[in-house]
C-alpha cells in the first residue's frame, strides 16, 4: 500500500457465524453489518486457534497457534517476551490501542523476574497485548463470597452509570444485565430463565452502545495511522437485552436445535462429559433455549444497530476512505446444539466465525462485495494488518499468514490446506469427570473443506465427520472402518502441524539463509586440511607466525 489507513478492529464476543444475515440467519437481519460485507471481502471459512476466550484472542493478538503462545486457557498469562500485534504494529509506525475486551492474563511473575514495573508505559503494554489502552473493559463483573472475578471489569462503565443515575454498588450487574419484575425485584441476568426480561437499562446506556461512544472518543482525538480494537462484550452471557430489543424475538424465531437423541446416546466418553455439564444440561431444556435464543438474537440486532450508527459517523467525519475495517468474533455458542451450552467443543457452531474485512484502497475494488471460500484463521489478521501498514513480513514469529492478496483479488485461495484449533481442559471440571491427566487433558481439531478430526490426548479414538455430507455433523464416523484411510490422512496433516518450528523466534527466516554461503571473517576453520584450501585472507592469522618452545620460555 502506498499510504497507511487507520485500521478499525472489530471483535465481537461470543457471536456466532451463521447468526447474521449475510451468512444465512432467516430471521434476524443484520442490514449494516450485511453492508459493510458489499463493501468488502466476506470470509465463509474463517476458524478460530481455541473455543475459549483467553487462548482464542491470544491466538489473533499474537499471530500464533495456543502450543506456540502457550496461553492456553482463561487465566492462563500469557507469558513475557511473546510478540503481539500492538508490538508489530508499532514497529511498522502503527500506534495500537485498545476499547473494551482482550481477557489478557499477565504474566505477572515474568514481569517481576524482569523487573518490569506494571505501571510504567512497557509494563502496561506488556499486560495489555501490547496495546496501549484508552479503556479496558471485560465486561465481567461477578461478585461471590470470595470477591470480584475480575476486580478490572466494568470499572469506568460502573462509575459512569453511577454518573448517570443508576444508584447501585454494581450497576452492571443490577442494571445493565438484570431485569426487573413487578415487585421492583433485581432479575439477575445470571439465570438463564431471566433472559426473557429486559434488562433494567435505558437503551442508550446500555454495554454496547456505550463501547461504540468510547470508540468514537477515541478515534476522534487519535493520531494516525493507528489501529483501534474495538472489542465489544456482547452477544456473550449474561444473555439479557433492554428494549426494544428484549421484544424483538420470539419462539417463531427459533431456528430448530441441531441434535439427534442417537448423537446423545452414542456420544464419544469426552464428548458426554461435556454434554454432562451443567451449561450442558440447561441448554439441552427447550425452556432455556426458549428464553436465552431470543435475547441472544436482540443482543446482535443491537450490535447490527451499533454498526450503523458507527459507519455513519465514520463517513460523516469523512474518515470512511482512510479506514480499514476488519470485523469478526473470538468464537461462537452452541445454545443446545449437539445437546452442549457455551462454545468449549469443535463442532462449527463454536469454532467458525464470521470474519469480513472491508478495504477502502483501489487495489481491494475488484473484491467488492464477494464471498472467499478460502480456509482462514484467526491467525492471519496480525500479518494481514501488518502488511496494510507497510511491515516487514515476520513468518518466524506470525504463524499466520497476510489476506491481502485475497482482498486484492491476486489469489483466491490461502497456501494452507487444513486448519487447527486446540483446546486445554485441564484445569477444567471435565478433566475430573473423564479421569485425565493434566498432561492428557488436551484435545485438537484439524479440518479441511471436506472431513474435520478430532483428537484426544486421552487415548480416545478420534472424532470424524463429513462436512460435505454431513454439514450440522450429527454423525460420528471416528471407528467407521470405510473411513480409516480418512482418518490415516488427517492425522499426518495434524503430524505434520505438530513438527513445525514454531519457537525458533529470535532470528529471521532471511537470517538463516543468508548463513548458509557467508564466508566467516572470525577465524573459526573447520575441517580444513590445508590452509592452501581456503582465502588466504581469512587465515592470515594463522600463517607466517613464529614461537619458541615452550621448554625454552623462562620461567620465574
Amino acid at each position: 500500500m502506498t499510504q497507511k489507513k487507520n485500521i478499525l478492529f472489530i471483535m465481537f464476543d461470543q457471536l456466532r457465524w451463521d447468526y447474521l444475515s449475510c451468512y444465512g440467519h432467516p430471521h434476524l437481519h443484520t442490514p449494516n453489518i450485511d453492508w459493510l460485507a458489499s463493501r468488502g471481502v466476506r470470509f465463509n471459512r474463517a476458524y478460530i486457534q481455541s473455543p475459549i476466550c483467553g487462548s482464542s484472542r491470544m491466538s489473533t493478538y499474537t499471530g500464533r497457534y495456543v502450543q506456540s503462545h502457550g496461553a492456553s486457557n482463561n487465566k492462563i498469562p500469557l507469558k513475557v517476551g511473546e510478540q503481539t500485534l500492538g508490538d508489530h504494529l508499532r514497529a511498522a509506525g502503527v500506534n495500537s490501542w485498545l476499547i473494551g475486551k482482550t481477557h489478557m492474563e499477565a504474566d505477572a511473575e515474568g514481569m517481576a523476574r524482569l523487573g518490569l514495573e506494571p505501571d510504567s508505559v512497557i509494563g502496561v503494554r506488556v499486560a495489555e497485548c501490547g496495546f496501549d489502552v484508552f479503556e479496558r473493559d471485560d465486561g465481567m463483573k461477578p461478585e461471590g463470597p470470595e470477591g470480584s472475578y475480575d476486580p478490572r471489569g466494568a470499572l469506568a462503565y460502573n462509575d459512569w452509570l453511577r454518573a448517570k443515575g443508576y444508584d447501585s454498588d454494581n450497576p452492571w450487574h443490577d442494571f445493565a444485565n438484570s431485569g426487573l419484575d413487578e415487585d421492583g425485584t433485581v432479575r439477575s441476568g445470571w439465570f438463564l430463565k431471566n433472559s426473557a426480561y429486559a434488562a433494567n437499562i435505558d437503551e442508550p446506556d446500555s454495554e454496547t452502545p456505550y463501547l461504540t461512544s468510547r470508540a468514537m472518543a477515541f478515534i476522534e482525538q487519535a493520531d494516525g495511522p493507528w489501529c483501534a480494537h474495538l472489542s465489544y462484550i456482547k452477544p456473550h452471557w449474561p444473555y439479557i437485552v433492554p428494549e426494544p430489543y428484549a421484544s424483538m424475538f420470539g419462539p417463531e424465531h427459533i431456528l430448530p436445535v441441531v441434535r439427534t437423541e442417537a448423537e446423545r446416546q452414542q456420544a464419544h466418553p469426552v464428548l458426554k462429559a461435556f454434554m454432562d455439564t451443567p451449561v450442558g444440561q440447561s441448554f439441552s431444556r427447550e425452556d432455556v433455549r426458549n428464553a436465552v435464543i431470543p435475547a441472544y438474537m436482540g443482543l446482535i440486532k443491537q450490535v447490527d444497530d451499533q454498526m450503523g450508527r458507527l459507519f455513519d459517523w465514520l463517513k460523516d467525519t469523512g474518515r470512511w476512505d482512510s479506514t480499514v475495517i476488519a470485523l469478526t468474533s473470538d468464537h461462537g455458542d452452541f445454545l443446545g446444539d449437539h445437546w452442549l451450552g457455551e462454545k468449549t467443543f469443535f463442532y462449527d457452531q463454536s469454532v467458525r466465525v464470521p470474519l469480513i474485512i472491508y478495504d477502502p484502497s483501489p487495489e481491494a475494488d475488484a473484491t467488492r462485495g464477494t464471498v472467499c471460500d478460502a480456509l482462514v484463521e484467526s491467525i492471519d489478521l496480525a500479518p494481514t494488518f501488518l502488511e496494510m501498514s507497510g511491515g516487514a513480513a515476520l513468518p518466524h514469529i506470525l504463524e499466520g499468514e497476510s489476506l491481502v492478496p485475497l482482498l486484492h483479488g491476486h489469489a483466491q485461495q490461502t497456501r494452507r490446506d487444513y486448519v487447527i484449533c486446540e483446546y486445554d481442559y485441564s484445569g477444567a471440571p471435565v478433566a475430573r469427570l473423564t479421569g485425565a491427566s493434566v498432561t492428557e487433558a488436551t484435545m485438537y481439531m484439524v479440518a479441511d473443506k471436506r472431513y474435520k478430526l478430532i483428537h484426544f490426548e486421552t487415548g480416545d479414538r478420534p472424532m470424524l465427520f463429513d462436512l460435505e455430507n454431513d454439514p450440522e455433523e450429527l454423525t460420528d464416523l471416528g471407528s467407521s472402518r470405510a473411513h480409516a484411510d480418512v482418518v490415516s490422512a488427517l492425522y499426518e496433516k495434524l503430524h505434520h502441524w505438530a513438527r513445525r518450528v514454531s519457537q525458533r523466534t529470535t532470528i529471521s527466516h532471511d537470517s538463516l539463509i543468508a548463513r548458509r554461503s557467508q564466508r566467516s571473517t572470525k577465524g573459526i576453520v573447520i575441517g580444513v586440511a590445508d590452509e592452501g584450501d581456503m582465502d588466504a585472507e581469512l587465515t592470515v592469522k594463522y600463517r607466517d607466525r613464529s614461537a619458541k618452545p615452550w621448554q625454552m620460555i623462562k620461567r620465574p
